[in-house]
C-alpha cells in the first residue's frame, strides 16, 4: 500500500477569498515503511501573505518571490500523488486549497487524482472524543518528539504526521528501521541462510511482563471500542475447552 503524508502552508485561511499555497511537503510510505522518495516545494503565491499566517510558518513575501508558481510544479506534484492514499491532518483545509489551485489550471478536482484521502483529524476525534486533537496535541499524547517544531513547516509536519499515524493505527511504535548490513537483509540473502544452525531460547515472561502485556492488550481493546477479535476468539476457545472437560 502506497501512502503519501501531505501538508501545506498558505497565505491565509480562505482559498475562496484568494489565499494561496506557499509550501507543500509530502512523505512517502509503502507498506508502512518510509521510502525516502519525498517531495517538497516552496511556491510563489502571486500575492502578499497574511501577517498572522507568516507568523505561523515564517515564509515571507521576500523569501517566496523567486520561488516557482504552482502551475510550474503541478505536473510533477500530481504525477507523484496519483493513485496513492493521501493522508492529511484536517484534510478539508488542504484539499480545499489544492482544489482551488486545480480550478485555476482548469483541471479535475483532487479526488480524481488520489485513490483515497484519509483524514487523521477525523480518526483522532473518533479515538479521543472531547480531547484536543491538533497535530501538536497528538504528538504529546502519542509521544512523538516535536520539540524541533518552532514554526510550522509542510515537510516537517508531514513527517510528524507519519509518526502520529503509525501510533494511531498501532502497527508499530516507530518509523525508524535499522539495517546494519543492507545486503544481508535482501530476500535472496534471507533464503540463503541455513536456519537450522540457530538454537532459539524460549524465555517465559515474568509475572510483571505478563501483566504489562495484558495492560497493552486492554489499552488496544479500549482504543478500538471493545472490537478486538482475539478476545472473542479466546473466550470461545476457553468455553469450548471447558465444555469438553
Amino acid at each position: 500500500m502506497r501512502q503519501i503524508f501531505l501538508d501545506t502552508e498558505t497565505t491565509g485561511l480562505n482559498p475562496e477569498s484568494g489565499d494561496r499555497i506557499v509550501e507543500i511537503g509530502c512523505i512517502e510510505m509503502v507498506n508502512r515503511r518510509l521510502t525516502g522518495v519525498d517531495k517538497h516545494f516552496y511556491l510563489n503565491p502571486e500575492r502578499k501573505g497574511d501577517a498572522e499566517a507568516i507568523a505561523v510558518h515564517g515564509l515571507t513575501d521576500e523569501f517566496l518571490a523567486d520561488k516557482p508558481k504552482f502551475a510550474e510544479v503541478a505536473d510533477e506534484l500530481f504525477e507523484y500523488l496519483a493513485g496513492a492514499d493521501i493522508v492529511i491532518h484536517n484534510a478539508g483545509f488542504d484539499v480545499g486549497f489544492l482544489n482551488a489551485e486545480l480550478k485555476r489550471l482548469g483541471r479535475e478536482p483532487f479526488h480524481t487524482i488520489a485513490a483515497k484521502v484519509t483524514d487523521t483529524l477525523a480518526m483522532a476525534r473518533e479515538m479521543f472524543p472531547g480531547k484536543a486533537n491538533s497535530l501538536d496535541a497528538l504528538c504529546r499524547r502519542l509521544e512523538v518528539d516535536n520539540t524541533h517544531r518552532t514554526l510550522h513547516g509542510a515537510l516537517l509536519d508531514a513527517g510528524l504526521l507519519a509518526e502520529v499515524y503509525i501510533r494511531l493505527t498501532r502497527g508499530q511504535d516507530s518509523l525508524v528501521i535499522h539495517h546494519d548490513d543492507a545486503d544481508a537483509s535482501t530476500p535472496q540473502a534471507e533464503l540463503a541462510r541455513d536456519l537450522s544452525v540457530f538454537v532459539l531460547p524460549v524465555i517465559e515472561a515474568s509475572e510483571a511482563e505478563a501483566a504489562a502485556h495484558e495492560a497493552v492488550l486492554a489499552d488496544l481493546d479500549k482504543a478500538c471500542g471493545g472490537k478486538t477479535i482475539w478476545r472473542a476468539v479466546f473466550a470461545a476457545k476457553l468455553e469450548s475447552e471447558t465444555a469438553m472437560a
